[in-house]
């Protein structure tokens, strides 16, 4: 079956976008290939058509379970047999799913990259036959990379137990240096980078300076109609806010990583069906999902890099109409941000301080730990140790790079579920309604030994078997806990420490400098490229954020703040800058008559304009009808 042919089948779509069927051709002929496209861009595509038309399993590696199980769920609802491995599933859970993976036909497993090292998983990985590795969010096994994940290194083992399959890597965001270091790490056989432009003609990034950001954000939101999204960095604000928009007239919800994972996903389907108009978000938010009418990304608080900025921002408009990213900023926030560097890269010292509590914390002997696991409360930790709370959840992150402890800090566990009353019980038990026996009986069908003890649950099939959504099945469930009928440990997310070495003395804890000193530099100068985006009164954002992802030929967007504020020519800044970058580039192969210049795409007075300007301040010049540039203007 060709690929045009499965796009249709499944998909709908008569052709591709953009740099699709480039990578898919790529990765059909058996190259490893890298492939960048900005978010928005149908990255998905570029891997499930390639594994549905081979032989084979694709294994699909990326870091969120939200969008394992959305993809999953969307390739069952097109009749593709696909499965997900996830915290939070029992062993045999695990089992049977690997198992379905060797035996079953299955097209796809999504998997994280923690699970990579596990002994189960490459022992029943040996068995599959896996057609291709896809690994999303990409620039997570890059160091350089604004979100580096240890995890991610452990892709390469798993190639060499994989001989000849070939990789595709997929990110949207990637500095130069980035993209060279994905590839080297990932061994692949050459260099092969297919990449899609990230401009985006539809979005006009705007930077707004305000000591009033609150009334600000509504002064917006009331201005700029549609679906919304406004992240904050603080999981406290994002209530606050949603309660003030509110308030007045706007309607909006709260989603941040601490709340129960029914909780999250009940708010976002309410804010992706338009029952609430604005989601007020921390970066939790925002991978993968499916909402192409997004009118609005604003950020109350700056981003520490300008790839976070680009990838959260460009989660508006990607149905191609017109939309905006603003960025609020306010006197102080230059002082905050610069902060984030002695949070983020607290001293050595208190590195060391933080791993001899942990050890003290759980009464860990010197050359003990090693593969011991935890459950772990930040905030208990701090207070019973009075750390502060910031610095002390980076040390624990420098520790996982640096390779003494494994610090997962949002790990999802499944609901689980114990019958109290014995199984003839239920049956003389009049309950509350139909749909309670309902989801009793689905329940009893579906899980066995739950009688005897704790058994983890699966939601989202209870859900769709008894035909009730999930608040539905919650209450349910916490009204069968009450009446004593069952006893109900809902889903939850909780922090994981886990020894990957033996504890030594702290003295004598290795800090590499590509771990801290090498990555400090390099956060430092992340912040000093988004302060720079921020403080800019001239030029165009769009072309400061494509210059900084190494994109050489750049146009002024004309949309932005900066392009639409007035130049000295009497143009908007967009227009002037734009003409002038074709009459310089015309120019530089050749002096021209004005004719040839009046062929340019803009109108005639403002080219007028545009050249009367450029002539006054000598920039070009004329002699014997022709037009030339200046000679400092060719360098």
């Amino acid at each position: 079956m060709t690929y045009r042919k499965i796009l249709k089948q499944y998909w709908g779509f008569d052709d591709f976008r953009g740099i699709q069927e480039e990578i898919i051709r790529s990765i059909i002929k058996g190259e490893d290939t890298l492939g960048l496209m900005p978010t928005g861009g149908g990255k998905s595509i570029t891997f499930q058509v390639p594994a549905l038309s081979t032989q084979g399993i694709c294994i699909v590696i990326t870091p969120l379970i939200a969008l394992m199980k959305d993809q999953v769920t969307n390739l069952q609802k097109l009749g593709v047999k696909a499965a997900a491995i996830y915290t939070g599933m029992d062993h045999n859970q695990i089992i049977s799913t690997l198992e379905n993976c060797i035996f079953g036909d299955y097209k796809f497993l999504y998997i994280s990259p923690e699970r990579l090292s596990s002994d189960l998983f490459r022992i029943k990985l040996k068995r599959m036959n896996v057609s291709m590795i896809t690994i999303d969010e990409a620039h997570c096994i890059s160091q350089w990379g604004y979100d580096f994940r240890p995890a991610y290194l452990n892709i390469t083992d798993i190639r060499k137990m994989l001989p000849g399959v070939p990789v595709l890597a997929l990110t949207a965001t990637a500095t130069p240096r980035v993209v060279k270091d994905i590839q080297e790490k990932l061994s692949f056989a050459c260099e092969n980078v297919i990449k899609m432009s990230f401009a985006r003609k539809n979005l006009a990034y705007v930077v707004r300076k305000t000591d009033n950001k609150i009334n600000e954000l509504i002064h917006i939101l009331n201005k700029v109609s549609g679906s919304a999204i406004v992240y904050s960095r603080n999981r406290r604000n994002t209530v606050e806010i949603a309660k003030t928009l509110t308030e007045n007239g706007i309607p909006a919800e709260y989603y941040h990583a601490g709340l129960n994972s029914d909780i999250r996903e009940t708010k976002q389907q309410d804010w992706s069906q338009d029952r609430v108009r604005v989601i007020v978000a921390t970066n939790a938010f925002g991978m993968g999902i499916d909402k192409p009418d997004v009118k609005i990304v604003v950020h109350i608080d700056m981003p520490d890099s300008p790839e976070a900025y680009f990838q959260e921002a460009g989660r508006a408009g990607r149905d191609g109409k017109p939309s905006y990213a603003v960025l609020l900023f306010s006197s102080g926030d230059k002082r905050i941000i610069n902060k984030r560097i002695s949070d983020n890269f607290p001293k050595k010292i208190f590195i060391s301080k933080v791993y001899d509590k942990l050890s003290y914390y759980y009464e860990m002997a010197m050359g003990d730990g090693l593969g011991c696991k935890y459950r772990f409360s930040l905030s208990e930790f701090c207070q019973q140790f009075r750390l502060p709370l910031i610095q002390t959840d980076s040390a624990l992150r420098l520790l996982t790079r640096m390779g003494y402890i494994e610090y997962v800090d949002e790990m999802d566990y499944a609901a689980k579920l114990l019958f109290t009353a014995q199984r003839d019980e239920l049956y003389r038990i009049r309950y509350s309604s139909i749909i309670t026996e309902q989801i009793i009986n689905v329940i009893l069908r579906l899980h066995s030994g739950i009688f005897t003890d704790y058994v983890p649950i699966d939601e989202k099939l209870i859900c769709s078997k008894a035909g009730v959504d999930q608040n539905t099945l919650y209450r349910t469930l916490q009204y069968l806990d009450k009446t004593r009928i069952v006893k109900y440990i809902p889903s939850k997310r909780t922090p994981i420490i886990e020894w990957s070495r033996a504890r030594v003395d702290s003295s004598k804890l290795r800090f590499d400098p590509e771990v801290y000193e090498l990555r400090k530099h390099e956060f430092k100068e992340r912040i000093k490229s988004m302060i720079e985006y921020v403080s800019r009164k001239n030029g165009c954002r769009g072309e400061i954020l494509l210059r900084y992802f190494g994109e050489k030929k750049t146009t002024p967007c004309q949309i932005c703040d900066l392009c639409l504020q007035k130049h000295k020519s009497g143009l908007n800044e967009g227009v002037y800058e734009a003409i002038k970058e074709e009459v310089t580039q015309l120019l530089n192969k050749a002096p021209a008559e004005a004719a040839e210049l009046y062929k340019l795409s803009y109108g005639k007075e403002q080219l007028d304009t545009a050249l009367r300007y450029m002539l006054n301040e000598e920039i070009i010049y004329m002699s014997y009808e022709k037009i030339y540039l200046k000679k400092n203007e060719n360098k």
